[in-house]
C-alpha cells in the first residue's frame, strides 16, 4: 500500500459526530447487532461457503441495482479493480467463511465478542498503515469497552469448553476479524482515491462472489438452499440488511470518523445480540452483565466524544 502514504497528507479530518453520523452509527449497530442470530440460522444443512455465496449473490444484485439507479460510475482502472478484489476477499468472502465455520463449535454470543476485537485491530492497523495517531482517550475508551464486553459474556466464555474444537472456532473468528479490519484499511484507501462508496462495494461484492463460487466448485459443495422460512428469511435479511445497508452505513462512518472510532461500533454489537437473546431466547440478566453494559457504554462515550476546542 505505498499509495497510502501519499494519500495520508490529503486525508480529510474526521467529521464531527453530528446527527447524520449518529444515525449511521445507530443503523450500523442495529443492523449488524441482530445479524448473529441470522448467521447462526444459516449453519446446518447448507455448507457455510454456499450460504455465504447465496448471501452475496443477492447482496451484489441489490447493490448493482442501487449503483445503476443512482448513476454512479462503473468503469475504473485496472489498479482500482485490484483494490476491489482485495476488498471483496476481506469484507465479502473470507471473513464470513471464518465466522460461519466458527459458529459451529462455539456459542453465538461469543462470535460477537470476538468480532468486537475489530475496534482494537483497527487502531493498530490504522497506526501501522496510515500512521494515524491513537489518542490516549480513545485507547482508554476501547480498553474499558472491551473489558465491559468481557464481563457481559463471562459466563458464556467460561462455559464454552476450551477444547480443541472451541479453540479452533475462536481462532477462525480472530482470523475473520483480521480480514474484516484489513478490508477496512483497503476501503479507506479506495475512498481516499475518490471512488464512490456504492461503486466500490458493488465491485467488491462481485469479486467476493466470484471467489466464493470458485471455492464452492473446488470443494464440490452442493448448490442447494434449505427450503425453510428460517433459512430463507435469514438469508434475505443477511443479504440486504446486514450486507448492503449495513456495509454502506459502516464504510461511510469509516470515511467520516476514521477506522478507530467507526470500528468501535463493533463493541456494541454484542449488547444488541444479548437484547435479542433476552427477548427470543429468555437470556437471564445478572449483576455482572449489567456492569458489563455500563462499562461498554462508558467506553463508547469516551471514544466518540470529541474533546472541547481550546479557547
Amino acid at each position: 500500500m505505498s499509495h497510502a502514504t501519499a494519500l495520508q497528507s490529503s486525508a480529510p479530518a474526521p467529521a464531527r459526530f453530528d446527527g447524520t453520523t449518529f444515525g449511521l452509527y445507530v443503523a450500523t449497530v442495529l443492523l449488524w447487532g441482530v445479524s448473529w442470530i441470522g448467521m447462526k440460522a444459516q449453519v446446518g444443512v447448507v455448507a457455510p461457503e454456499m450460504s455465504v455465496l447465496w448471501r452475496f449473490v443477492l447482496a451484489a444484485l441489490v447493490m448493482w441495482g442501487w449503483v445503476l439507479a443512482t448513476g454512479k460510475p462503473v468503469r475504473f482502472s485496472g489498479a482500482d479493480h485490484l483494490r476491489f478484489a482485495v476488498l471483496g476477499c476481506c469484507l465479502f468472502s473470507f471473513n464470513f467463511i471464518c465466522f460461519y465455520y466458527g459458529a459451529i463449535p462455539i456459542p453465538s454470543g461469543l462470535l460477537s465478542v470476538v468480532f468486537s476485537l475489530a475496534s482494537i485491530f483497527n487502531l493498530v492497523l490504522g497506526f501501522v498503515l496510515f500512521r494515524q495517531k491513537v489518542e490516549p482517550r480513545v485507547a482508554l475508551g476501547g480498553a474499558i469497552g472491551f473489558a465491559g464486553i468481557g464481563l457481559l459474556f463471562w459466563p458464556e466464555i467460561t462455559g464454552a469448553g476450551f477444547n480443541a474444537a472451541a479453540l479452533w472456532g475462536l481462532g477462525l473468528c480472530v482470523v475473520g476479524t483480521l480480514f474484516f479490519c484489513s478490508g477496512n484499511m483497503m476501503s479507506t484507501v479506495v475512498q481516499r482515491r475518490g471512488v464512490p462508496l456504492l461503486s466500490a462495494n458493488a465491485w467488491g461484492m462481485t469479486y467476493g462472489t466470484l471467489v466464493l463460487l470458485g471455492l464452492n466448485l473446488v470443494r464440490g459443495n452442493a448448490f442447494i438452499i434449505e427450503p425453510t422460512v428460517r433459512y430463507v428469511g435469514s438469508l434475505v435479511y443477511l443479504a440486504v440488511g446486514a450486507s448492503v445497508l449495513a456495509f454502506a452505513c459502516y464504510l461511510t462512518l469509516l470515511r467520516r470518523l476514521g477506522a478507530a472510532r467507526a470500528g468501535y461500533a463493533t463493541v456494541l454489537f454484542p449488547i444488541i445480540a444479548l437484547a435479542v437473546s433476552t427477548a427470543i431466547e429468555g437470556y437471564a440478566w445478572t449483576p455482572l452483565a449489567v456492569l458489563g453494559v455500563v462499562l461498554a457504554l462508558t467506553g463508547n462515550v469516551l471514544v466518540l466524544r470529541r474533546p472541547a476546542a481550546k479557547a
